[in-house]
């Protein structure tokens, strides 16, 4: 009879055990990366640039192959990550950095027609971050590498719900000490050896975090600083692909993008050994994560804050078949690549081609872990929860319309303007001139037809559509230039 009581009890003991695993809060490591293209990974396209960790994460998970960041560029999208809303709500529209409408007097846009409109250049203590949110739910939180959403160092990631901040500041590339390469003179990050390369130890720190945090649920942030310019690499990556350019007998090729010169071919040799350096380091964090026995336990996403350079500061990448590329409206300023994966739980080698925008990561992550209570507390929130498509990808479905506004020009050779996306069709408003420019990405991906002429209904119906969202989000608008001489566009 004991013998049969003491079974009993263990056999409770270990079903209990059992759901208690089951049930046990997933852990997430979210990848961001600075600037990659659409096409700049092997899963996504390329043939030039070698991704074997992303291309294998890829047949892991899911491929979103209409994944847009909410700016065309870094530090709106990031505000739009950390906070499920739109940057043009938080008034965080342009890189932090850029000049304010009063301060374009010295700078290269001050005979434009149009002054910028004003930003916050710091993302509000009182908005309620991705960190926020999981350190409510329990879990430790990481941030490493690239910030760049507080000129103040009072919101940097540790004021922002980050419990280990190894090297978030207000810089959006590596511009101090050695840049790329330790020494690296960043003050939330020591120097390492000589020589060390920064994407080798941001993966190291993550790995370190990983490895001493494996027992409790942990959110870890790795947001490269790559590829971002100053384009650096290893002398032995840079050998490899210019050898590799050699053997594909390729060209730098370039098509006209207004006033600007756009990359129409993958050639660069230094910005494609980033590119493996940054795949690298994916790597090695997978790697630990495997090491650790954490893969079936690990919800992991992948994602870039804009498009790839393309037309400005050395144009390194070739988005097509999209369009420009970052600091443009086009779809290559803002479709990138986005992958998700979770062993066990999400269906592997699926696609989903139903448009997603970094405003869904918050309301999609909390949702996965089972926190909707910490979502109900948030308001205004603009992004949707993807779990029901990432755990069904046959459900994915047409959604409400997206939105982008951006009224600064851009370092990169883009205007002012905002969009609508509403189905297949696409509709960019540019405040210089006043005109619409329209797309259906179906049957035009690189946007190279306009409709606007043949289709007046369409355009005036997308129009309202864009301007109501921009008056109840309350939006800031550029304004004539009236100190400018010989305005040019």
């Amino acid at each position: 009879m004991r013998h049969y009581l003491l079974l009993s009890i263990l056999s409770l003991f270990f079903s209990f055990s059992a759901k208690a695993q089951t049930f046990q809060q997933p852990n997430v490591v979210f990848f961001l990366v600075d600037d990659l293209g659409w096409t700049d990974l092997g899963a996504f396209g390329s043939k030039f640039y070698e991704t074997p960790n992303l291309d294998r994460l890829a047949r892991s998970g899911i491929k979103f192959t209409q994944a847009y960041t909410a700016s065309p560029v870094c530090s709106p999208t990031r505000a739009s990550i950390m906070t499920g809303k739109y940057p043009s709500k938080m008034y965080n529209t342009d890189w932090f950095g850029a000049p304010q409408p009063d301060e374009i007097e010295g700078h290269w846009t001050k005979n434009k027609p149009l002054k910028p409109a004003h930003y916050e250049p710091n993302l509000a203590l009182e908005e309620i971050t991705l960190g926020e949110a999981f350190k409510q739910a329990g879990y430790v939180t990481f941030f490493a590498g690239k910030w760049h959403l507080g000129e103040k160092e009072s919101h940097w990631p540790e004021h922002q719900g980050f419990d280990i901040n190894k090297g978030g500041n207000s810089k959006g590339a590596p511009s101090t000490g050695n840049k790329y390469f330790s020494p690296y003179e960043n003050p939330r990050l020591e120097n390492g050896p000589d020589g060390e390369y920064l994407p080798e130890r941001l993966a190291m720190e993550t790995s370190n975090f990983i490895q001493e945090n494996r027992k409790k649920p942990f959110f870890a942030m790795l947001s490269f600083y790559s590829v971002h310019t100053p384009l650096m690499t290893t002398k032995e990556l840079e050998g490899k692909y210019l050898a590799k350019r050699a053997s594909m007998g390729l060209e730098d090729k370039f098509e006209p993008e207004h006033a600007n010169q756009n990359r129409i071919t993958q050639a660069h040799a230094i910005y494609a050994g980033m590119v493996e350096a940054m795949d690298q380091a994916v790597g090695k964090v997978l790697d630990e994560l495997e090491k650790q026995g954490l893969m079936e336990n690990t919800i992991i996403l992948f994602f870039s804050d804009n498009g790839g350079l393309s037309t400005a500061e050395g144009s390194p990448t070739s988005n097509l078949p999209l369009r420009a590329g970052k600091g443009w409206l086009y779809e290559g300023g803002i479709r990138v690549p986005m992958i998700m994966s979770w062993k066990g739980q999400i269906p592997e080698g699926k696609e989903i081609s139903t448009p997603v925008i970094s405003n869904d990561f918050l309301p999609t992550l909390l949702d996965l872990i089972g926190n909707q209570n910490i979502l109900e507390t948030i308001s205004n929130l603009d992004g949707k929860s993807l779990k029901n498509w990432i755990l069904n990808p046959e459900s994915a479905k047409d959604r409400e319309p997206l939105f982008w506004h951006y009224p600064h020009y851009g370092n990169q050779g883009g205007n002012p303007g905002s969009v609508i996306r509403e189905g297949d069709w696409k509709l960019i408003y540019f405040y210089e001139s006043g005109k619409s420019e329209l797309y259906n990405l179906k049957n035009d991906l690189g946007e190279r037809q306009n409709l606007a002429s043949s289709e007046p209904e369409l355009v005036q119906a997308l129009r309202n559509k864009l301007f109501n969202w921009l008056v109840n989000s309350k939006a800031a608008f550029p304004r004539p230039n009236h100190q400018a001489s010989n305005p040019s566009k």
